[in-house]
């Protein structure tokens, strides 16, 4: 059984159908690249899997769990909504960050709001608090930035507040960690700091789905990728299946046309 699936995902705007019909599982502590021109989908996938949109079909399920049912969407409350965003950590192309907190705020920010709405004692708030300021602390050092603890995200670099803003989704312990073309506003230089915190989570057991353009990323540290086109999966495998032995004439016009570009 796969630790994360995903059934017949359907999302239209209006008359416009954006994903057709999506199916894919992901195994835990696995890596997922989805790959694909602008318009194909993916970014509408990825804010579905992360709830920002509610797909109009389809399930999605977490160790066997069903954590999103379509056709039972009149019965869910807000709260079961919330909860399930919960599952997911997401990484923004554009940082995100509040330009009013302090690198450390940003990421106590999310725990601190949920400790608020708990009914626990005086004391054992107190001992909460001390463990997130401890975990975030942790994270900060994780993508190698604890000396800017205290620091605003204007007086940080690009790759920097990705940095941070990586640690923010890590802070409620997601089931799953999603990055929406985490580099697509950096310079080169920066997005190779960026890519080196995601390789190296790679190796602390966390499941990744990544929405980006580096297709040497892609090939280099995925466990799976998807290239979406027009609303569907067109091919789905290993990145060798995919880079190197792909079977849609799709996926072969895409993949010249960005070893070209770049």
């Amino acid at each position: 059984m796969a630790f994360f699936e995903v059934s017949n995902i359907t999302k239209s705007f209006d008359k416009t159908e954006v994903l057709k019909g999506i199916d894919f599982t992901l195994e835990k502590g696995s890596v997922l690249s989805i790959i694909g021109s602008s318009g194909s989908g993916k970014t509408t996938l990825l804010r579905c899997l992360n709830f920002l949109e509610t797909p109009n079909t389809g399930t999605i399920k977490i160790n066997g769990e069903v954590i999103f049912d379509a056709a039972s969407l009149k019965s869910y409350s807000e709260n079961d909504l919330r909860n399930c965003k919960l599952h997911f950590g997401l990484v923004f192309q554009s940082f995100n960050l509040f330009p009013q907190y302090t690198a450390l705020e940003n990421i106590t920010l999310a725990p601190l709001m949920r400790l608020k709405a708990e009914k626990l004692s005086k004391e054992e708030k107190k001992q909460k608090k001390e463990e997130i300021q401890k975990k975030a602390l942790e994270l900060l050092d994780k993508v190698g930035l604890t000396e800017k603890a205290d620091f605003y995200p204007c007086t940080l670099s690009g790759g920097q507040q990705q940095r941070v803003a990586i640690a923010r989704a890590l802070a409620l312990s997601p089931d799953i960690l999603c990055f929406d073309e985490p580099t697509s506003a950096l310079d080169p230089e920066l997005t190779g700091e960026v890519l080196k915190v995601i390789k190296d989570l790679k190796n602390t057991d966390c499941t990744m789905i990544v929405v980006t353009h580096e297709m040497e990323f892609a090939k280099n540290v995925s466990d799976k990728v998807i290239f979406m086109a027009n609303g569907i999966i067109e091919e789905c495998g290993t990145p060798e299946d995919v880079f190197d032995n792909p079977k849609s004439s799709i996926t072969k016009a895409f993949l010249r046309k960005s070893e070209e570009l770049f």
